[in-house]
């Protein structure tokens, strides 16, 4: 069984470590490295070529997504795992189309962890199936159709806005919806 050598990026010390811990349990993997940000990132890709990089999204000094849009830019040959907290379609779509191999969540269990490294040692993508569902979701649209937004509007805050646009300052909201105006 070959050894998968794995980099850690993430911009919390206590997620690195509890990884590195999780993934020493797996007699084929080997963390041969932590980053805690993006350019200290592309620098341990470039020292240690790691098989596979676990790449946070949220780093100070230069995030995930530049880290990995340097990281492909350069040819550097490191199979690359979005390990994150966006479940957001943007985030997804934009770092599989820069090269990521895998995309999951950082509220998934090991299981899905150590399945989404092998694949991506192995030169095949791994999605998160409830994200991979977005991503069909997505490219079955019809031409300029737009998916219903995941963040509509109450009909309380329908009912703001329409006051609003109708010109109405915030102490007439208030009065006419019986709400305070602090609340508006």
């Amino acid at each position: 069984m070959d050894t998968i050598n794995i980099l850690i990026a993430d911009d919390h010390s206590i997620v690195r470590e509890g990884l590195k811990q999780l993934l020493d349990l797996e007699e084929d993997f080997k963390v041969i490295g932590q980053a805690s940000n993006g350019v200290e990132t592309i620098d341990k890709v470039k020292l240690l070529n790691p098989d596979v990089l676990l790449l946070d999204i949220n780093m100070p000094i230069m995030n995930g997504i530049n880290a990995l849009k340097k990281i492909k830019e350069e040819g550097l040959n490191t199979n690359v795992v979005i390990l994150t907290l966006h479940e957001d379609r943007e985030y997804l779509l934009e770092t599989m189309q820069i090269g990521a191999t895998g995309y999951i969540l950082k509220d998934s269990d090991s299981a899905t962890l150590y399945k989404a490294i092998r694949d991506a040692y192995n030169g095949e993508s791994y999605i998160q199936p409830k994200l991979a569902a977005e991503l069909v979701k997505e490219f079955n649209k019809p031409k300029g159709a737009k998916l219903k937004p995941e963040n509509e509007l109450t009909q309380r805050e329908y009912e703001v806005l329409t006051l609003i646009a109708e010109g109405h300052n915030n102490k007439e909201i208030a009065e006419e919806l019986f709400i305070s105006e602090k609340t508006v």
